[in-house]
């Protein structure tokens, strides 16, 4: 049975929670297996919520400008990516954002379906420099790892502009290994894992579901039974069989016929 025990813990800001775990006991070996397998799943195979597209009113492709905006359609996309979400969709969701009056577009302008809440609502945007009207309207899905925009662009609806989507709520991973020694003269192990996400989940829970995933798919490896190959069988019959071409026979066996050979 194994132990697992939160050695430290802290929140460095809306963005950037932090834990330090220790587990074990393991026997020689195994902490650095199981550190490893951790480490992918976490960094890799947990899901979270991102922004994948955006349309904003009156521009065709990323490389335009927006009236009364101080930053162009590009920088407007890269501060998007940045917004972190949290929240329970089965299906991608829009959000919208209308702006009229002049001064900083934070994340908290953005109008979001009442399951989706913002991790960092300070989170900046854009500047308007003068009234106008920005108006936006975002759409949000659930995803794992990372997707470029060229890979998401084929999902989005038309005139909306791909964005990058970062769906990993785990930021970095690291383990190590400590040894003890205990009274049966062989050494035991405990692993050392260190989690840092982005806020959307608690370390804690991140360990948890990571530790599910490993336990369904080795589930999966479970063998019921085995079905053997009759290999004796057939080395038996291909020796026979190359016995019967192996078989000596006497030139007088032949018959041969008998030819004169005249000068």
């Amino acid at each position: 049975m194994f132990q697992v025990q939160c050695l430290k813990s802290r929140t460095n800001k809306p963005t950037e929670f932090y834990s330090k775990y220790a587990i074990g006991p393991f026997l020689n070996g195994q902490s650095t297996t199981v550190g490893n397998a951790l480490r992918r799943v976490l960094l890799s195979n947990l899901q979270g919520l991102a922004i994948t597209g955006v349309r904003i009113t009156g521009i065709d492709h990323e490389f335009s400008t927006i009236p009364n905006i101080k930053e162009d359609v590009i920088d407007v996309l890269l501060n998007l990516k940045q917004i972190i979400l949290k929240g329970d969709i089965n299906e991608p969701a829009l959000a919208r954002l209308n702006v009229k009056e002049a001064g900083i577009i934070l994340a908290e302008n953005i109008e979001l379906p009442s399951n989706i809440t913002l991790v960092d609502p300070r989170q900046y945007i854009a500047s308007l420099t003068k009234k106008g009207n920005l108006e936006m309207e975002f759409l949000i899905a659930k995803g794992q790892s990372y997707f470029t925009g060229a890979k998401v662009d084929y999902t989005i609806p038309e005139r909306f502009l791909a964005v990058d989507a970062v769906f990993m709520p785990i930021t970095k991973v690291n383990f190590f290994v400590e040894t003890s020694r205990n009274s049966i003269s062989f050494e035991l192990e405990s692993l050392i894992l260190e989690i840092w996400t982005n806020g959307s989940i608690m370390p804690d829970e991140a360990l948890s579901l990571a530790a599910e995933i490993l336990e369904n798919t080795f589930g999966l490896l479970k063998v019921t039974n085995t079905l053997s190959t009759p290999s004796l069988n057939i080395e038996t019959s291909v020796q026979e069989e190359k016995s019967e071409y192996l078989e000596t026979v006497f030139i007088e066996e032949l018959e041969l016929s008998v030819q004169h050979i005249t000068v």
